[in-house]
């Protein structure tokens, strides 16, 4: 099939009418967009994801937008993001681009990025990190995997959707630092490392003003500075102003809702010239992703039973565990119980618009007796327990107490239910149903040896993680997440995962806790970039498990440490980049892979920045014994926070540690490195500009030091005075002094000398 150019689909527009543009820019329905007949032009179908197909089943007549077809339901975001690999992301990707294709899908909606703020989000389990250095790289990763099958993404949702409640109507309110540094930079490596198709803008408000309304977001951030080529959709009935979305760069309303918003945008263009070129460019992107659609058809794969065991492998790479004190793996033919509702019916997805129609699920239960175990199973617990419930769940438990203390070891399956965690509303609380607690606490105190193993799309508290012997978070886990804790369980697969994000002590701990959720109209961001560990590190909190954690059936050392220079710079001289490298050797006696994870702590001092962040990742494989070198490369970007009044990353000069570990709080070796910038953040000068900024600028520092240096030198202090009072302790006392106050300073400085002092450090600044 020929490929259609840019020419050929420019020269559709310029054929097309005024009218029929502006029919392209919404959806036919639910999932499809516009054809054009009278130019051939075809319309295209998309599906919700972004952990399985949720492809709307087309052959049941009168049925909802959401009935599905049956598909394979993928370990979700919580899970595969706890895998710390890109190439997990992008295997992942690569079957669900065949998938597709196979079920001429042309986008899946995902992957889904945005920042786990605060842990009650109700939509965190399809969320991949509080970090944004790993969402970005892992979303990328993904986004290259579905895109290399001819079938693209909507990488969403754009941007600051960090809650549930009032999405539509809220404005999350952010500084500018905050919003590039944690909430927009996984979207920028995204766009960067992968040009998704299609970019899907959030509901929300952003500073008061919608999000796919905002020309600077949508337009000079996302197109002009990252230099996004694709279409920007809007979420799921998102658009507030269609007239103002095409104005801002919003190219394609979904659904459509009966062309209603198409009308006012061709009566709005028919008076304004600006509006319909914004038109005109919004028809090419949206033509241009069609056809690349077109253009990219090729043969698909949806192999049930194939793909079931992908879903096993990548879950199994993102089971963590978080802790183990000997129980695990379980000897071969031990006696246990079995114990949890979710054991014999696991949660293995969230609810909301990525629900998957499965068409099989493997519980744990099903998998213990394929393997051989000896185990007898008990309830235990009432998953959705519900008011008059009591005296069954009291049976239930006493049942299954008694049973685990005659084999004295037992598996219980915890977590939280599916009324609990949704799209459309956050959680309350932090706390598990208060029936597990109750049945885990019983056990231990019967001296039950309890390993418990965790199905939950976020972080819960776990007030019996001192009395139990193991703990497993497998999340939400997919279809074959049976099959996948069991073998973790047994030690036929080693653990690996890592958590993406903190497990704090108490939701009182958390960031955002005085303002998530909480104003009907509004949202503040007042704990900046301090996010996740960000915040729990730099305050050094006690947290239930941190950043980057997760155990295995073996052991890691580190060591040798090496940078290949003790110098960076962000000039055109000197080295550009370093490399960091550093030996971890298996130091166990079984097979197993390590996260090694790198971070980058600021000494300069020069603004407020977190303790640490992470700059690096990589899973290695290793047998007993064996070691690998690994090596990272670190740039300007690895360094710099983002300078407002400069509106660039921005590195000080000084000295930055390189830590290297196997989590945010387990650094096993440290580095220092000097960073030397060629770049001076412009200083606005005027009466208040402060004697601190003026020395700390490198363009203005010499002037300001030379005239204090002759107001000393004029100064009639005693030999004592002069020995008391040195220079340094003249600059520390004069930091926060404005320019105004060297009048007040004791320093006798003439009108016309400050007169010349303010003319040369405009003229060096300029």
């Amino acid at each position: 099939m020929a490929k259609h150019s840019d020419s050929d689909i420019r020269s559709l527009v310029k054929n097309m009418t005024l009218k029929e543009k502006c029919s392209l820019l919404s959806g036919e329905d639910f999932w499809h967009t516009k054809a054009v007949e009278r130019l051939g032009i075809p319309a295209i179908m998309v599906s919700d994801g972004p952990h399985g197909l949720r492809k709307q089943d087309e052959s049941c007549e009168g049925g909802s937008e959401n009935d599905s077809i049956k598909a394979v339901c993928f370990p979700a975001a919580c899970a595969t993001a706890s895998s710390f690999d890109t190439d997990v992301m992008r295997r992942l990707g690569e079957t669900l681009g065949d998938e597709c294709q196979e079920e001429n899908v042309s986008t899946i909606l995902g992957p889904a990025i945005n920042i786990k703020r605060s842990p009650l989000c109700g939509r965190n389990f399809e969320y991949m990190s509080e970090d944004p250095y790993l969402a970005g790289e892992l979303a990328a990763s993904y986004i290259n995997g579905v895109q290399s099958k001819g079938v693209g993404v909507s990488l969403k949702h754009f941007a600051l959707n960090n809650q549930e409640y009032r999405r539509l109507t809220c404005s999350s309110n952010c500084d500018e630092r905050t919003m590039r540094e944690i909430y927009l930079a996984a979207f920028e490596t995204a766009v960067k490392k992968s040009q998704p198709r299609t970019i899907m803008h959030s509901y929300n408000l952003i500073n008061g003003t919608y999000a796919g309304e905002s020309r600077c977001l949508l337009h000079e951030v996302l197109r002009k500075e990252w230099g996004f080529k694709g279409v920007v959709m809007s979420d799921w009935g998102a658009v507030s102003s269609r007239v103002a979305g095409v104005k801002a760069g919003g190219d394609l309303e979904m659904p459509g809702h009966g062309g209603v918003n198409d009308k006012k945008v061709l009566k709005a263009a028919r008076k304004d010239k600006k509006l319909a070129k914004r038109i005109d460019e919004s028809c090419f992107r949206i033509l241009r992703w069609v056809y690349d659609s077109i253009d990219g058809r090729q043969k698909g794969s949806f192999d049930f039973e194939k793909h079931h065991e992908i879903a096993r492998q990548l879950e199994e790479e993102s089971i963590v565990l978080l802790k183990n004190d000997g129980m695990l793996p379980l000897p071969a033919h031990s006696e246990f119980v079995l114990i949890g509702e979710l054991a014999k019916k696991p949660r293995y997805q969230g609810g909301g618009s990525s629900h998957i129609n499965s068409i099989t699920v493997t519980s744990a239960s099903e998998a213990f007796q394929k393997a051989g175990a000896s185990f007898s199973y008990e309830q235990g617990y009432i998953i959705e327990e519900k008011e008059g419930d009591g005296e069954k769940s009291a049976g239930l438990l006493a049942a299954a107490v008694s049973a685990a203390k005659k084999c004295g070891k037992a598996v219980v399956f915890a977590g939280l239910p599916d009324s609990f965690e949704s799209e459309g509303y956050d959680r309350k609380h932090l706390d598990m149903p208060a029936n597990q607690n109750k049945l885990i606490d019983a056990l231990v105190d019967a001296g039950v040896k309890v390993t418990v193993v965790m199905h939950n799309g976020s972080p819960v508290v776990m007030p019996w993680r001192d009395k139990v012997s193991a703990i497993v978070e497998a999340y939400l886990g997919g279809e074959a997440v049976g099959e996948a804790v069991v073998n973790i369980l047994t030690g036929k697969v080693n653990p690996s995962g890592k958590l993406a994000e903190t497990f704090p002590l108490r939701l009182e701990d958390t960031p955002s806790f005085l303002t998530f959720a909480n104003d009907s109209r509004n949202c503040e961001y007042s704990e900046g970039v301090y996010v996740g560990y960000r915040w729990y590190d730099t305050r050094k909190m006690e947290v239930e498990y941190p950043f980057g954690f997760g155990l295995s059936y073996t052991t890691f050392e580190y060591s040798d440490l090496e940078l290949n220079s003790d110098c960076i710079t962000d000039g055109k001289k000197g080295k550009n980049k370093i490399s960091a490298r550093v030996t971890v050797r298996n130091s166990g006696t079984v097979e197993g892979k390590e996260v090694v994870q790198l971070y980058v702590s600021d000494k300069t001092g020069f603004v407020p920045r977190p303790e640490k962040e992470l700059k690096g990742f990589r899973k290695v494989s290793l047998k007993p014994g064996e070691s690998v070198r690994v090596e990272f490369t670190l740039d300007k970007r690895s360094f710099a926070y983002y300078d407002t009044a400069l509106g660039d990353w921005y590195a000080p000069s000084g000295t930055y540690e390189i830590q290297v570990g196997s989590s945010s709080r387990d650094i096993r070796a440290v580095a220092p490195v000097v960073f030397k910038t060629t770049v001076s953040i412009p200083v606005d000068i005027g009466p208040n500009t402060t004697i601190g900024d003026l020395l700390g600028n490198k363009k203005t520092r010499k002037v300001i030091k030379a005239f204090l240096s002759k107001v000393m030198e004029k100064r009639n202090d005693s030999e004592a005075a002069r020995e008391a009072i040195t220079d340094e302790m003249i600059e520390q006392s004069l930091d926060s002094t404005p320019l105004r106050g060297l009048y007040m300073a004791g320093m006798h400085v003439k009108k016309k000398v400050f007169r010349r002092l303010v003319e040369d450090l405009l003229d060096r600044e300029s």
